[in-house]
């Protein structure tokens, strides 16, 4: 692309300004993030070339493309699902509508696995309900002899973490098996570490959620039951066999969630628990149980 003076064409920082002011006025919570993650997109560039290219000019094309994600992004489809990938944990992950749209709360399920596992020479750990394969995949990254195996009931989810596994050259070390939640490794050997960002949003409050939510992420990855805790108690109550004796479970919870969850380990006979993970926001994230 190169700089053009007629008033009539799009120069980049003139299409980054209008189309920020449009998604603003549709109702985007970052309309300058997300415009530039689209544009970005269509050109093929990373996000920081658009900062030094201010003055060159879009295709006809690539407005075109532009304007149909524009459209799409206006009715509320999530930018993750237009451009088919975010970002997660400084890694870059496939994402579709098969899968939910990995976010910054989830990574302290991984700075909990990195922590518990950072004397262990070879975890053998399990990721419940992994969709994108997010943490498992970041957690694999980061630990450099863990093996993970990766539990979904999904087959579209799991194609999406295969590739992802693929994409990281990550495969050698995880395993993928479709089932509902642990029931894919029930007559496995103890594990050291059991991960899950599992549905949890209570069924009457999905009606509720963020349009791009409610729309487009799948129900089955979020409706956690009439209480939001259905998964939530199934899997405290089968991880107990399936952890080694000094084993950890660790789940990612909705914040209102905590004082309930703390109250279903404390009830199952096996567990010890740790202080409850609170995220940026000061938020209850993450609840630790190590097995006795």
């Amino acid at each position: 692309m190169i700089a053009n003076p007629n008033e009539d064409v799009w120069p980049i920082k003139r299409l980054l300004n209008w189309t920020a002011d449009f998604l603003k006025r549709k109702g985007s919570e970052s309309p300058r993030l997300d415009t530039e993650v689209m544009l970005a997109h269509v050109l093929g560039w990373q996000r920081v070339q658009l900062y030094t290219h201010y003055e060159d000019i879009v295709s006809d094309a690539n407005r075109k493309a532009f304007r149909e994600l524009v459209k799409k992004r206006a009715e509320g489809m999530p930018v993750a699902y237009l451009v088919g990938k975010k970002e997660f944990y400084s890694l870059k992950f496939e994402v579709s509508p098969a899968v939910l749209i990995p976010r910054p709360e989830s990574e302290f399920v991984v700075v909990e696995f990195l922590s518990v596992c950072k004397s262990i020479e070879s975890p053998r750990a399990v990721d419940v309900c992994t969709g994108s394969g997010c943490i498992a995949l970041a957690s694999l990254h980061e630990h450099k002899t863990a093996r993970f195996t990766a539990i979904d009931i999904s087959p579209d989810a799991l194609r999406i973490a295969r590739k992802n596994a693929a994409a990281h050259k990550l495969e050698d070390r995880i395993e993928f098996r479709e089932g509902n939640l642990l029931a894919p490794v029930a007559d496995e050997e103890p594990f050291d570490v059991i991960v899950s960002n599992p549905p949890y949003i209570s069924s009457g409050d999905i009606a509720g959620l963020e349009p791009g939510v409610r729309d487009y992420e799948p129900h089955l990855a979020l409706d956690g039951g009439p209480d939001g805790l259905r998964v939530v108690d199934a899997l405290i109550k089968q991880a107990v066999p399936l952890l080694k004796p000094g084993g950890h479970l660790i789940l990612e919870i909705g914040s209102p969630q905590e004082q309930a969850v703390r109250q279903l380990i404390e009830a199952q006979p096996g567990y010890k628990l740790a202080p409850t993970v609170h995220d940026h926001a000061q938020h209850p994230r993450v609840i630790r149980a190590t097995k006795v």
